[in-house]
């Protein structure tokens, strides 16, 4: 057993004069992993404000797509002063509105939840699953 416990205060010697070795070499992993770490920081942060701007974007040609669906098809119909082109257009301005404005409308408010959920909530669950 001694001869056991020299060896093992031989090994422990060898690893008290690596040390000095392992420090620097810890520093510079550190030095490394927190430059990574700031990489995802930034490319996090550009990459929620890439995904807000999309949806503000899509916000944008939602509200452009009202207006030209209201001056084309309503004001259009109301400068014919027909009432069959007022009710066709009303119908025309109806079906559009439903099936391009609120379909996007509804797109958007899906990719906000799917961005709040994928996006903001995995990238705390990733970042706690690393500690």
């Amino acid at each position: 057993d001694d001869d056991q416990d020299d060896h093992d205060d031989d090994h422990h010697g060898d690893d008290g004069d690596d040390d000095h070795g392992d420090g620097q070499h810890s520093f510079s992993e550190e030095l490394i992993h927190q430059g990574i770490h700031t990489i995802e920081y930034v490319l996090g942060c550009v990459s929620n404000t890439a995904s807000y701007l999309r949806l503000w974007a899509l916000s944008l040609a939602h509200a452009q797509l009202a207006e030209v669906f209201w001056e084309k098809f309503i004001q259009g119909s109301l400068e014919a002063n027909n009432p069959v082109f007022l009710v066709v257009g009303f119908a025309v301005w109806a079906f559009a509105t439903f099936g391009v404005l609120l379909c996007m409308d509804l797109l958007e408010c899906f990719l906000h939840a799917l961005r709040l959920h994928w996006v903001e909530f995995q990238n705390k669950v990733f970042l706690y699953h690393q500690r």
